[in-house]
């Protein structure tokens, strides 16, 4: 694999962690970009919501959504605010994002696709 790809995420999150050790071992040339330390790129975000949908990357499920409070979730109704809340807590972002060498994206991690992708 000549061209490298990019994952998105927070180092301590689990799937980013299980996502980064199976790139290792397959031995992709990955560069990490850690939404806690660089936050989240602008840009990128837009082109991830053009790309997957402001719903897919919103982690409902995970203990940053619980975590806010009813109006805050609430107030996440469309892309825009998605956005918002995104940029403003990074950790609500569905982990890892991917940006591969061929430009499309991806978000979680399912081996049996990053399999195919490599």
């Amino acid at each position: 694999m000549t061209a490298s790809l990019t994952l998105y995420g927070i180092p301590n999150c689990d799937t980013v962690k299980r996502a980064r050790a199976w790139l290792a071992g397959q031995g992709a040339e990955v560069a990490f970009h850690d939404f806690k330390k660089a936050g989240v790129p602008a840009d990128r975000l837009d082109g991830w919501i053009a790309a997957l949908g402001w719903e897919r990357l919103v982690n409902r499920q995970g203990t940053s959504w619980r975590r806010l409070d009813g109006p805050t979730q609430a107030a996440v109704v469309d892309a825009a605010s998605a956005r918002a809340l995104m940029l403003a807590q990074p950790s609500v972002i569905k982990r890892p994002v991917v940006a591969w060498p061929d430009g499309t994206t991806t978000v979680g991690f399912d081996a049996d696709d990053f399999s195919r992708r490599l």
